[in-house]
């Protein structure tokens, strides 16, 4: 927790409630110990979605789906999300989730590594307005050419768990050795992100760190 804990509890008790669907699929997937978005995120992807209506979402990190059926609630009409997941039962998970959620014709999930179904849409000259990023944080990095040539000027990437629960600021020496490769890379891509021509990008203190980056 980036933010101190009254304030985010505080913050939180002002949230509406989710769909009875998601908030089951939430529950299950704190049970079973799946990573999934924090309320906050969440927040800002229901605000994003809202604001901005975007036509193609890409989700790089499926999990059991539910990031995916989240932002399905509160895309537009018309918009699709595609999705990608590389682990075999999470994907099982997450397409069970999907049809609970009767979302299973809003939302393609693609099955395989992320750096290769990400090279083969991008080869296929995909393109998508609005882009979240939920992955292995190490290969953050290596996803960004990729996710450059299908962002089109405009679109929206958002990143989440970019500041590893404050581990970010200290020193590749101050976090446990098996940490280091991730905290060097994904200090990497922050700094990519932040300094990069073609994006205009803001860290948000929220969750576990997010970024909200613009193609100019």
């Amino acid at each position: 927790m980036i933010v101190d804990e009254r304030i985010a509890a505080y913050i939180f008790s002002l949230e509406r409630e989710m769909p009875e669907k998601l908030n089951a699929i939430e529950k299950q997937a704190l049970a079973d110990y799946v990573p999934i978005i924090k309320k906050p995120t969440q927040s800002l992807l229901r605000f994003m979605l809202r604001s901005l209506k975007p036509d193609s979402i890409l989700e790089v990190g499926a999990a059991v789906g539910f990031s995916s059926i989240l932002m399905s609630e509160y895309m537009p009409e018309n918009c699709h999300i595609t999705t990608i997941e590389k682990m075999p039962e999470r994907i099982v998970k997450a397409r069970d989730n999907m049809v609970y959620a009767g979302k299973e014709e809003r939302i393609t999930l693609l099955e395989g590594d992320a750096a290769d179904i990400l090279k083969q849409l991008s080869d296929e000259g995909k393109s998508f307005d609005f882009m979240f990023m939920d992955a292995a944080k190490g290969q953050y990095i290596n996803f960004l050419p990729d996710i450059m040539k299908m962002l089109p000027v405009g679109g929206i990437l958002i990143s989440d768990n970019v500041l590893q629960d404050g581990d970010i600021v200290q020193s590749r020496y101050g976090v446990t050795r098996r940490n280091r490769t991730i905290h060097s890379r994904m200090r990497e891509y922050l700094y990519e992100l932040t300094h990069m021509k073609e994006f205009d990008t803001i860290v948000l203190p929220i969750g576990d760190g997010v970024t909200l980056s613009t193609r100019i």
